[in-house]
């Protein structure tokens, strides 16, 4: 194969196919309206939608070879302790949710997607993490490819933009992102591609592409939240997700890409929405049972607590709910074990208390 950097095709000359997609696009654009509407019907969005950010921080990360899980992300979350190797990947998933959070921060400041943003969200990304070293927060200065972990360049599957030319096409991308197209979703599409064909850093272009997803969305006044993520459907058809990324620079064959992903945002929508829809019912439903349960004056707190930190120890408990009387928070959490409304996961030890899981609320967030 011939070793020269990729030249993408200009985005002004990228040409699609309306007429094919007309009715994928409509059902996208339904869809992923009426996940934006289960969301307006959620009480503290921020509270109940917090796992699943922290959710697809881990899934995007495991797509990049990461072990962490949710479970494992919300136990540290909770203070537990974890071997070296698994409190470096648990990390990468805390960067991605921080990432995530100053996105949105700057995106306040200043409304719409800009190239110093980028790398900006860049460095929170890798702060800490492998990859940390790798030009962290700048567009690279050197030639990168992709292929299996430590391969050479002669055998890599795709070799990205040379580094002197990516600050052009990120220009295009730039100007592109902010302009009015034809169809959003169908420009977000290209919007992804496209900045994963040029690659513009050493390390960590695949999570930030994808975190770029409901950050652009959000920007765009689409979500009320930017809470939209395709990690979960990409990991599960991530051949496909490949195949149709290189289909792009071997063939031009950019139908067939935006296809894919409208059907990625179909399916992720209908998922998010049953989510959503779930985790609202349980929410109205635990109203009921925690005030029958404890007949608290604390009733409100304690829910909010469960549902934005669903493992948690006494300690978080009582200090999350304003529950200052240690004995009062133990007596409470007692009658939720009881009426299995929580789980003991593990024990007191030493100075950390007993370590609970609002399980119900979890099998709902990590369901496929």
């Amino acid at each position: 194969m011939s070793y020269t950097p990729s030249k993408p095709k200009a985005i002004s000359e990228i040409e699609v196919d309306f007429s094919s997609l007309i009715s994928l696009m409509g059902m996208a654009h339904s869809t992923l309206s009426n996940y934006n509407g289960a969301l307006s019907h959620l009480v503290n969005p921020e509270i109940l939608l917090a796992p699943m950010t922290t959710k697809e921080s881990a899934m995007s990360s495991q797509i990049e070879g990461t072990q962490a899980t949710f479970a494992d992300v919300m136990q540290h979350d909770a203070g537990e302790n974890f071997e070296v190797y698994k409190k470096n990947d648990i990390q990468e998933v805390l960067n991605y949710r921080n990432a995530m959070a100053y996105a949105v921060q700057l995106l306040n400041e200043r409304p719409f997607i800009h190239l110093n943003m980028v790398r900006d969200i860049h460095k929170v990304l890798l702060q800490g993490v492998r990859g940390e070293n790798k030009a962290r927060g700048e567009f690279r200065k050197i030639q990168n490819w992709i292929g299996e972990k430590n391969c050479p360049i002669e055998k890599a599957s795709f070799i990205p933009p040379a580094p002197n030319e990516i600050i052009s096409y990120l220009d295009e991308w730039e100007k592109f992102i902010n302009s009015d197209y034809v169809d959003l979703l169908t420009q977000l599409a290209i919007v992804h591609a496209q900045f994963e064909i040029i690659h513009p850093f050493l390390d960590g272009n695949g999570r930030l592409g994808r975190l770029l997803i409901p950050i652009f969305l959000y920007s765009k006044k689409y979500l009320s939240y930017p809470i939209f993520y395709l990690s979960e459907y990409f990991e599960k058809h991530k051949d496909n997700y490949y195949k149709y990324l290189k289909g792009i620079t071997l063939e031009n064959d950019w139908q067939s890409w935006i296809k894919f992903f409208l059907e990625a945002i179909v399916n992720q929508s209908k998922n998010n929405i049953s989510k959503v829809n779930q985790i609202l019912e349980l929410y109205n439903r635990m109203k009921n049972i925690i005030l029958q349960t404890t007949k608290s004056q604390y009733c409100s707190n304690i829910i909010d607590t469960m549902f934005s930190k669903p493992i948690f120890t006494t300690g978080i408990f009582s200090s999350m709910t304003n529950i200052t009387n240690r004995k009062t928070a133990n007596l409470i959490l007692q009658k939720l074990a009881e009426k299995n409304v929580i789980v003991l996961i593990r024990e007191a030890i030493g100075s950390k208390g007993n370590l609970y899981s609002f399980q119900e609320l979890i099998d709902i967030i990590d369901k496929d």
